[in-house]
């Protein structure tokens, strides 16, 4: 099978942890004889230097003649201690988003075994769980105008928007996922408040009358928050808004115990992108101490996309053998540290056996 990758690395740890996911790419390529073509862009800060665009129509059109696009990380503290600055690092991943059609974020959440004494969570609380949190990424308050601030500076104001076609996308996809898991679907909102949030509750209880299988509960954002640590196994598939899922499957990460273990996938219109959920976390970048496991496991869902479930399956095998036997980077080291690339190489060497 031949497939072409756009890869955009992007800032901080972003390159380390995209490189190390190209080590088991490059190990499935050998290991079941694929034609995987993967060609590098810019994007984020290092675009801005380049280009003055953190999302230039070079990089565009790469990832529009690609199958799939491997995305690291986007994020600079030279922006991020200028809120004032015109172009920033952030507006290229939402115009990607925007330009791919990219409208949904997958983010499986799994608790590894051996991992349970490392996670915040007591390990009876997430024993067994698995979660996968759908969130709509091409609306809502991150993309509504108007937006600004006043002319003395003293008040600002976003704009939440979504549309009943936005919401019934992103829910007959949500429905399908819980449809072939455990058929049960939680719809997170705050539709006691909101106008969007009332739109929402309205579309998903209209579509939940081709579901008739599938069981839907409604449970309000803050309530969310509070049973994903008090209670997570009681959920199987939650779909919500933007900016609630953005918080809320950064919360869910601290069931695996680490930020760095979790992948995510952006399916859309053209293509789909699949990234670590970690931002850039320049603290750490050039170190050789990031976890490359999230990015690895997001090559996983990737060939996942690509119909290839038998080569998806090996780099999990490979990304919990090497937690198994304490490969693993500091974030979740109990005894001997391995440097990001350390971890990529071994995880490649088990590909290759």
């Amino acid at each position: 099978m031949q497939k072409n990758i756009a890869v955009l690395a992007g800032d901080g740890i972003g390159t380390e942890v995209v490189e190390q996911a190209l080590k088991a790419v490059k190990a499935i390529e050998q290991r079941f004889g694929h034609r995987l073509s993967c060609t590098p862009a810019l994007v984020g800060a290092a675009a801005i230097r380049n280009t003055g665009n953190p999302y230039p129509d070079e990089t565009h059109n790469i990832c529009m003649q690609s199958d799939a696009v491997l995305f690291g990380a986007i994020g600079d503290p030279e922006y991020d201690n200028d809120p004032k600055a015109p172009v920033r690092p952030e507006q290229g991943l939402l115009s990607m988003r925007k330009k791919l059609g990219l409208y949904a974020n997958i983010r499986p959440v799994t608790a590894f075994k051996s991992l349970a004494d490392i996670s915040p969570l007591k390990a009876r609380l997430i024993k067994d769980v698995d979660i996968i949190v759908i969130r709509e990424l091409t609306g809502g308050i991150y993309f509504g105008e108007p937006r600004g601030r006043s002319d003395d500076g003293l008040t600002a104001f976003d704009t939440c928007t979504y549309t009943r076609a936005e919401v019934e996308r992103i829910g007959r996809l949500a429905f399908g996922y819980a449809r072939r898991r455990a058929k049960k679907l939680t719809a997170v909102d705050k539709a006691n408040i909101l106008a969007t949030s009332q739109l929402w509750r309205e579309t998903m209880q209209y579509l939940h009358g081709d579901y008739p299988d599938v069981e839907l509960e409604f449970m309000f954002v803050d309530n969310a928050a509070m049973q994903l640590v008090a209670c997570p196994k009681k959920f199987d598939v939650i779909v919500t808004e933007n900016m609630f899922g953005d918080i809320l499957s950064d919360e869910a990460s601290m069931i695996s115990g680490s930020l760095g273990l979790l992948p995510s996938a952006s399916t859309g219109i053209y293509t789909s992108v699949f990234e670590p959920v970690h931002g850039s976390y320049p603290q750490a970048a050039g170190k050789n101490i990031a976890n490359p496991l999230g990015a690895i496991l997001s090559a996983a869902l990737m060939f996942d996309a690509f119909d290839m479930p038998e080569a998806g399956q090996l780099i999990r095998q490979a990304c919990e053998k090497s937690i198994e036997q304490g490969v693993v980077t500091i974030d979740i080291s109990t005894g001997k540290t391995y440097g990001t690339s350390e971890v990529g190489d071994w995880i490649a060497a088990w590909l290759n056996r």
